[in-house]
C-alpha cells in the first residue's frame, strides 16, 4: 500500500493453509486507487498500529492475517456498530466495483482494479450496472453521424467555392 500515491498494490494472494500464494494471472498483479477518505482512515490505521512497510495493515500481527471467520467476525461487529446491513468480504468486492460504475470509471480501468484476466470477465459480471440503452446508444450514433455528415456538406460548401471563385476555400 502506497499512500503518497494513493494506491493499494496487489501483488500476491492468500490461501489459509499454504499462506502467501501466487496471483492466478498476470491480470492479479495491479494497482487499485484510494480515495482520499479511505487513505485518511488508513493513515490513521497505521499510526494507531504503528506498522509501515511491508507489514499487514490490518491483522494479528503485522505479519500474520485475520482467518476469514475472524475477519467476517470483525466485520460482522463492525456493521453492527455502524447500523448497517451485513455484508460479506467478497460482497465488498462487488460493492467496489458497483461503486465504481456509478462514478462512470470505464471498463477497462475497471478491469484492472478489479484484476480480471480479460475485459469480458468485467463486462460479463458488470455490465447490466454500466450507463447507457438502446435508446442512448441509437442517440449517440444519430449524433456522430449528423456531426459527421455537417463537417463533410461544410467541407464540400468551400471546395464548391472555390471551384466557383477560383480563391482558396474560406476557412
Amino acid at each position: 500500500m502506497d499512500l503518497v500515491t494513493g494506491v493499494i498494490r496487489v501483488e500476491r494472494g492468500w490461501d489459509p493453509a499454504e499462506g502467501p500464494i501466487s496471483l492466478k494471472s498476470n491480470g492479479g498483479r495491479r494497482k487499485v486507487p484510494i480515495t482520499p477518505a479511505l487513505r485518511d482512515y488508513l493513515d490513521e490505521q497505521l499510526a494507531r498500529t504503528r506498522r509501515q512497510g511491508p507489514d499487514l495493515v490490518f491483522g494479528l500481527t503485522a505479519t500474520k492475517p485475520f482467518t476469514p471467520n475472524m475477519l467476517q467476525r470483525r466485520a460482522d461487529h463492525a456493521w453492527r456498530d455502524a447500523g448497517f446491513k451485513r455484508i460479506t468480504p467478497h460482497e465488498c468486492r462487488h460493492t467496489f466495483a458497483s461503486l465504481m460504475i456509478a462514478a462512470r470509471v470505464n471498463a477497462k480501468a475497471l478491469s484492472t482494479f478489479m484484476g480480471h484476466a480479460n475485459i469480458s470477465i468485467t463486462l460479463d459480471r458488470y455490465g447490466h450496472l454500466m450507463p447507457g440503452s438502446e435508446e442512448e446508444a441509437a442517440g449517440l450514433l444519430d449524433s456522430y453521424l449528423t456531426a459527421q455528415r455537417e463537417s463533410a456538406e461544410e467541407r464540400a460548401r468551400r471546395k464548391s467555392h472555390a471551384a466557383r471563385t477560383g480563391a482558396p476555400p474560406p476557412r
